[in-house]
Protein backbone atom coordinates (compact mmCIF):
# COMPACT_ATOMS: atom_id res chain seq x y z
CA UNK A 1 0.00 0.00 0.00
CA UNK A 2 1.44 3.37 -0.79
CA UNK A 3 1.23 6.44 1.40
CA UNK A 4 -1.25 8.44 -0.43
CA UNK A 5 -3.59 4.74 -0.06
CA UNK A 6 -2.62 4.75 3.15
CA UNK A 7 -3.74 8.35 3.78
CA UNK A 8 -6.88 7.49 1.92
CA UNK A 9 -7.13 4.42 4.00
CA UNK A 10 -6.57 5.65 7.16
CA UNK A 11 -7.21 9.82 7.26
CA UNK A 12 -10.40 9.68 9.22
CA UNK A 13 -10.00 6.27 10.84
CA UNK A 14 -10.37 8.25 14.03
CA UNK A 15 -14.14 9.11 12.60
CA UNK A 16 -14.81 5.86 12.06
CA UNK A 17 -14.36 6.23 7.72
CA UNK A 18 -12.07 4.40 5.92
CA UNK A 19 -11.00 1.18 6.87
CA UNK A 20 -11.77 -0.94 10.21
CA UNK A 21 -9.16 -2.80 10.53
CA UNK A 22 -5.51 -1.58 12.09
CA UNK A 23 -2.31 -2.46 10.47
CA UNK A 24 -0.78 -5.77 12.21
CA UNK A 25 2.79 -5.78 10.85
CA UNK A 26 5.48 -4.01 8.57
CA UNK A 27 4.25 -0.94 10.29
CA UNK A 28 5.49 2.64 7.89
CA UNK A 29 6.09 5.82 8.92
CA UNK A 30 3.05 6.75 6.60
CA UNK A 31 0.76 4.69 8.83
CA UNK A 32 2.08 5.73 11.63
CA UNK A 33 1.75 9.43 11.15
CA UNK A 34 -1.63 8.97 8.84
CA UNK A 35 -2.99 7.11 12.19
CA UNK A 36 -1.57 9.66 14.92
CA UNK A 37 -2.61 12.52 12.83
CA UNK A 38 -6.09 11.20 12.48
CA UNK A 39 -6.29 10.68 16.38
CA UNK A 40 -5.09 14.55 16.29
CA UNK A 41 -8.93 15.61 15.31
CA UNK A 42 -10.26 14.52 18.61
CA UNK A 43 -7.83 16.50 20.35
CA UNK A 44 -9.06 19.29 18.28
CA UNK A 45 -12.39 18.77 18.96
CA UNK A 46 -12.02 18.48 22.61
CA UNK A 47 -9.99 21.49 23.21
CA UNK A 48 -11.63 23.70 21.01
CA UNK A 49 -15.14 23.30 21.98
CA UNK A 50 -14.17 23.30 25.97
CA UNK A 51 -12.12 26.37 25.20
CA UNK A 52 -14.98 28.25 23.21
CA UNK A 53 -18.01 27.19 25.72
CA UNK A 54 -15.51 27.73 28.66
CA UNK A 55 -14.33 31.40 28.07
CA UNK A 56 -17.99 32.75 28.21
CA UNK A 57 -18.15 30.56 31.56
CA UNK A 58 -15.44 31.93 32.98
CA UNK A 59 -16.22 35.02 32.33
CA UNK A 60 -19.53 34.86 34.42
CA UNK A 61 -17.63 33.04 37.19
CA UNK A 62 -15.03 35.78 37.78
CA UNK A 63 -18.07 38.35 37.46
CA UNK A 64 -19.44 36.12 39.70
CA UNK A 65 -16.76 35.64 42.38
CA UNK A 66 -16.22 39.58 42.52
CA UNK A 67 -20.06 39.90 43.47
CA UNK A 68 -21.65 41.38 46.30
CA UNK A 69 -24.39 38.88 46.40
CA UNK A 70 -22.91 36.52 48.96
CA UNK A 71 -25.07 33.20 46.67
CA UNK A 72 -23.19 34.27 43.67
CA UNK A 73 -19.64 34.58 44.92
CA UNK A 74 -19.40 31.21 47.27
CA UNK A 75 -21.08 29.55 44.39
CA UNK A 76 -18.36 31.09 42.11
CA UNK A 77 -15.75 30.23 44.40
CA UNK A 78 -16.76 26.78 45.33
CA UNK A 79 -16.89 26.03 41.50
CA UNK A 80 -13.80 26.82 40.83
CA UNK A 81 -12.24 25.55 44.05
CA UNK A 82 -13.57 22.09 43.27
CA UNK A 83 -12.03 21.60 39.75
CA UNK A 84 -8.40 23.95 40.22
CA UNK A 85 -8.24 21.28 43.47
CA UNK A 86 -9.04 18.30 42.04
CA UNK A 87 -7.20 16.52 39.30
CA UNK A 88 -8.13 16.04 35.99
CA UNK A 89 -7.64 12.80 35.34
CA UNK A 90 -9.74 11.84 38.71
CA UNK A 91 -12.49 14.07 37.37
CA UNK A 92 -13.15 12.10 34.09
CA UNK A 93 -13.12 8.98 35.87
CA UNK A 94 -15.47 10.49 38.67
CA UNK A 95 -17.64 11.92 35.76
CA UNK A 96 -17.87 9.06 33.42
CA UNK A 97 -19.25 6.91 36.29
CA UNK A 98 -21.55 9.44 37.77
CA UNK A 99 -22.76 9.68 33.69
CA UNK A 100 -22.91 6.02 33.37
CA UNK A 101 -24.96 5.53 36.76
CA UNK A 102 -27.61 8.50 35.70
CA UNK A 103 -28.03 6.15 32.46
CA UNK A 104 -29.98 3.63 34.79
CA UNK A 105 -32.45 7.11 35.83
CA UNK A 106 -32.70 8.47 32.35
CA UNK A 107 -31.82 8.29 28.81
CA UNK A 108 -31.07 11.82 28.95
CA UNK A 109 -27.99 11.30 30.13
CA UNK A 110 -27.21 8.44 27.09
CA UNK A 111 -24.75 10.72 25.32
CA UNK A 112 -23.40 11.88 28.12
CA UNK A 113 -21.74 8.72 28.94
CA UNK A 114 -19.69 9.00 25.51
CA UNK A 115 -16.55 10.49 25.28
CA UNK A 116 -17.63 13.36 22.10
CA UNK A 117 -19.62 14.62 25.14
CA UNK A 118 -19.40 13.30 28.28
CA UNK A 119 -15.63 13.90 28.26
CA UNK A 120 -16.04 17.50 26.58
CA UNK A 121 -18.30 18.57 29.59
CA UNK A 122 -15.53 17.89 31.97
CA UNK A 123 -12.74 19.97 30.20
CA UNK A 124 -15.32 22.83 29.59
CA UNK A 125 -15.90 22.78 33.52
CA UNK A 126 -11.98 22.78 33.97
CA UNK A 127 -10.51 25.33 32.12
CA UNK A 128 -13.91 27.62 33.19
CA UNK A 129 -12.18 27.01 36.41
CA UNK A 130 -8.88 27.84 35.62
CA UNK A 131 -9.85 30.59 33.23
CA UNK A 132 -12.31 32.37 35.54
CA UNK A 133 -9.75 32.53 38.28
CA UNK A 134 -7.02 34.17 35.55
CA UNK A 135 -10.30 36.27 34.45
CA UNK A 136 -10.76 37.23 38.66
CA UNK A 137 -7.27 38.40 39.09
CA UNK A 138 -7.65 40.57 35.88
CA UNK A 139 -10.54 41.68 37.48
CA UNK A 140 -8.81 42.52 40.56
CA UNK A 141 -6.38 44.29 38.94
CA UNK A 142 -7.79 46.68 36.10
CA UNK A 143 -6.43 50.69 37.25
CA UNK A 144 -8.84 52.72 39.74
CA UNK A 145 -8.10 55.41 37.19
CA UNK A 146 -10.10 53.65 34.39
CA UNK A 147 -13.14 52.47 36.39
CA UNK A 148 -13.50 56.25 37.94
CA UNK A 149 -13.31 57.60 34.61
CA UNK A 150 -16.16 56.00 33.59
CA UNK A 151 -18.03 57.10 36.34
CA UNK A 152 -17.29 60.11 34.93
CA UNK A 153 -18.30 59.79 32.18
CA UNK A 154 -21.49 58.30 33.40
CA UNK A 155 -20.80 54.95 32.67
CA UNK A 156 -22.81 52.48 35.08
CA UNK A 157 -23.88 49.06 34.90
CA UNK A 158 -23.60 46.96 31.76
CA UNK A 159 -22.75 49.49 29.55
CA UNK A 160 -19.31 50.28 32.08
CA UNK A 161 -18.66 46.17 32.43
CA UNK A 162 -19.43 46.11 27.96
CA UNK A 163 -17.16 49.56 27.17
CA UNK A 164 -14.43 49.71 29.91
CA UNK A 165 -14.19 46.40 32.55
CA UNK A 166 -14.82 43.47 30.07
CA UNK A 167 -11.73 44.91 27.04
CA UNK A 168 -8.83 45.90 30.00
CA UNK A 169 -9.79 42.50 31.89
CA UNK A 170 -9.16 40.69 28.91
CA UNK A 171 -6.03 42.50 27.50
CA UNK A 172 -4.64 42.09 31.58
CA UNK A 173 -5.75 38.10 31.46
CA UNK A 174 -4.73 37.43 27.64
CA UNK A 175 -1.43 36.18 28.21
CA UNK A 176 -2.14 33.69 31.06
CA UNK A 177 -5.38 32.92 29.23
CA UNK A 178 -2.88 32.02 26.36
CA UNK A 179 -0.89 29.43 28.60
CA UNK A 180 -4.09 27.84 29.95
CA UNK A 181 -5.34 27.21 26.25
CA UNK A 182 -1.59 25.58 24.95
CA UNK A 183 -2.57 23.78 28.64
CA UNK A 184 -6.12 22.33 27.84
CA UNK A 185 -4.89 20.85 24.58
CA UNK A 186 -2.62 19.29 25.97
CA UNK A 187 -4.68 17.87 28.61
CA UNK A 188 -7.06 16.33 26.06
CA UNK A 189 -4.57 13.50 25.63
CA UNK A 190 -5.97 12.16 28.90
CA UNK A 191 -9.60 11.57 27.80
CA UNK A 192 -9.23 7.94 26.31
CA UNK A 193 -6.65 6.79 29.16
CA UNK A 194 -9.42 7.77 31.68
CA UNK A 195 -12.93 6.39 32.11
CA UNK A 196 -14.81 6.93 28.39
CA UNK A 197 -13.97 4.42 25.93
CA UNK A 198 -12.66 4.44 22.53
CA UNK A 199 -15.74 3.50 20.77
CA UNK A 200 -14.49 0.98 17.46
CA UNK A 201 -10.91 2.15 18.00
CA UNK A 202 -12.08 5.90 17.23
CA UNK A 203 -9.13 7.03 19.95
CA UNK A 204 -7.21 10.65 20.11
CA UNK A 205 -3.56 10.73 18.98
CA UNK A 206 -2.07 9.59 22.28
CA UNK A 207 -4.92 6.06 21.54
CA UNK A 208 -2.48 5.72 18.35
CA UNK A 209 0.10 6.28 19.67
CA UNK A 210 -0.03 4.07 22.33
CA UNK A 211 -0.96 1.23 20.03
CA UNK A 212 2.25 1.88 17.66
CA UNK A 213 4.60 1.71 20.84
CA UNK A 214 2.88 -1.69 21.94
CA UNK A 215 2.57 -3.12 18.61
CA UNK A 216 6.48 -2.36 17.85
CA UNK A 217 7.74 -2.29 21.33
CA UNK A 218 9.51 0.58 20.09
CA UNK A 219 7.96 4.42 21.50
CA UNK A 220 10.84 6.26 20.09
CA UNK A 221 8.96 6.56 16.79
CA UNK A 222 5.10 7.35 17.60
CA UNK A 223 5.57 9.68 20.69
CA UNK A 224 8.16 11.99 19.02
CA UNK A 225 5.58 12.04 16.01
CA UNK A 226 2.72 12.72 18.68
CA UNK A 227 4.96 15.62 20.38
CA UNK A 228 5.44 16.73 17.02
CA UNK A 229 2.08 17.37 16.08
CA UNK A 230 1.69 19.11 19.64
CA UNK A 231 4.02 21.27 19.26
CA UNK A 232 2.49 22.60 15.47
CA UNK A 233 -1.08 22.25 17.23
CA UNK A 234 0.91 25.06 19.89
CA UNK A 235 2.25 27.07 17.31
CA UNK A 236 -1.13 27.58 15.90
CA UNK A 237 -2.82 28.43 19.36
CA UNK A 238 0.34 30.64 19.79
CA UNK A 239 -0.37 32.06 16.53
CA UNK A 240 -4.22 32.94 17.01
CA UNK A 241 -4.20 34.43 20.17
CA UNK A 242 -1.00 36.32 19.34
CA UNK A 243 -3.87 37.82 16.74
CA UNK A 244 -6.21 38.66 19.24
CA UNK A 245 -3.94 40.04 21.76
CA UNK A 246 -2.82 42.54 18.65
CA UNK A 247 -6.61 43.51 18.53
CA UNK A 248 -6.80 43.98 22.35
CA UNK A 249 -4.22 46.15 22.33
CA UNK A 250 -4.68 48.31 19.52
CA UNK A 251 -5.31 51.50 20.91
CA UNK A 252 -1.88 51.76 22.79
CA UNK A 253 0.81 53.13 21.36
CA UNK A 254 2.98 50.84 19.35
CA UNK A 255 6.05 51.01 21.83
CA UNK A 256 3.62 50.19 24.30
CA UNK A 257 2.14 47.03 23.09
CA UNK A 258 3.13 43.73 24.80
CA UNK A 259 3.47 40.50 22.11
CA UNK A 260 2.41 37.17 23.19
CA UNK A 261 6.29 35.36 23.30
CA UNK A 262 7.18 32.07 22.67
CA UNK A 263 8.66 30.63 26.32
CA UNK A 264 9.95 27.02 27.13
CA UNK A 265 8.03 26.11 30.62
CA UNK A 266 9.15 23.50 32.11
CA UNK A 267 5.94 22.80 34.19
CA UNK A 268 3.04 24.11 34.26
Amino acid sequence: MSCFETIQAYGLRSLGYGERLLPRSDFTLCEQFTLIGSGMIWNVYFGTFALIIGFFFAVALAVGKNSDARILRKASEWFIFLFRGSPLFIQFFFAYFTFVSLKGVTSFFDPFSSAWLGALVVLFCNTAAYTGEIFYGALLSIPKGDLEAADAYGLAGWTRFKRVTFPTMMRLAWPAYTNEAIFLFHATTLVFFSGFPAFKQQGDALYYANYFADKTFNPFVPYPILAGYFILLTLVVIGLFGVANQRLNRHLPRAARKGLRLRMNLIR
